[in-house]
């Protein structure tokens, strides 16, 4: 279990919000291709569907006091500011942080068009946006037979998964792997593996830095031994290679846009391991995707 106070909660009350519906129901083509994203998660949502207006956002300073969850969202989306906050200083580089859009059924991004709460949850790397979006429901599904993966440190893999294509689109990442899509699109779908892998690389690093802090109330550490053990398990559980069999029975590494179980474990690790962005270059991606 992840610790956490009060303290680490109102740090983290600026970067969560709350967003109200969408304007619009997802329909047709994009209502498709919701459906096939539902089935992955950590989606970088460059488009959904068409209309990409404004988000209407509602101001909401007690977002962090609706519950249980939303507490530990906001201790969450602190610690990963922080971190990285502090990962980029080391470079000399100044940080933008990242921010959590919560909602409900669906949402209005201000870039990436409109979503249902069937994609997952996802980060629209818009320049006007560049924020991560989750509908909390989705953790019952995280945690449920759909996933099977519980723990409210598989809940944190997800939202540092998210965190991480921040970090892939603020350094400049997220656009080489699009130019490269364009300039090959037969190999898009692995370009994609790379940037979803160099995202869970990224939530291992965020988790190496976690396991050297403690709650200042209590002196503990933030997290416990067997809560890198749920990470990887909910890597494992989002991996394309056990989504595709549980669907058909059948694995296709061509048509794989996240990683294996095994590369999503190895990414996590390696970001665990390692504890710094220079564990989680695309070009060290590419020898992680040599793994089945």
């Amino acid at each position: 279990m992840v610790r956490f106070d009060a303290s680490g909660v109102n740090k983290g009350r600026q970067y969560v919000r709350r967003k109200g519906p969408a304007g619009a129901a997802v329909a047709g083509g994009g209502g498709i291709l919701v459906l096939l994203l539902s089935l992955f998660l950590g989606t970088d949502l460059s488009g959904v569907t068409s209309g990409g207006g404004a988000a209407s956002e509602i101001t909401d300073a007690d977002v962090c006091d609706e519950g249980e969850t939303q507490a530990f969202m906001c201790f969450l989306m602190g610690d990963l500011n922080e971190t990285w906050e502090t990962e980029f200083a080391d470079f000399g580089v100044a940080y933008e942080p990242a921010f959590l859009n919560l909602f409900t059924g669906s949402v209005s991004t201000n870039g990436c068009g409109t979503a249902s709460s069937a994609v997952g949850p996802f980060y629209c790397p818009a320049p006007q946006d560049q924020q991560v979006y989750i509908d909390l429901g989705f953790f019952d599904d995280l945690a449920g037979r759909n996933f099977g993966a519980p723990g409210d440190f598989a809940q944190a893999y997800v939202v540092a998964h998210e965190v991480g294509h921040h970090i892939s689109t603020i350094s400049g990442d997220a656009d080489r792997i699009r130019t490269l899509q364009s300039q090959q699109p037969e190999n898009s779908n692995p370009l994609q593996v790379l940037q979803e892998l160099q995202a869970d690389c990224y939530a291992g690093v965020w988790a190496n830095s976690a396991q050297d802090r403690t709650v200042p109330s209590t002196g503990l550490p933030i997290i416990e031994p067997n809560d890198i053990e749920e990470g990887l398990a909910a890597a494992a559980a989002v991996g394309d290679d056990r989504i595709q069999e549980a669907r058909t029975g059948e694995v296709d590494p061509h048509d794989w846009t996240h990683g294996s179980s095994n590369q999503r474990q190895t990414a996590f690790r390696q970001g665990l391991l390692g504890g710094g962005v220079e564990s989680c270059t695309l070009e060290l991606m590419i020898e992680v995707t040599e793994l089945a």
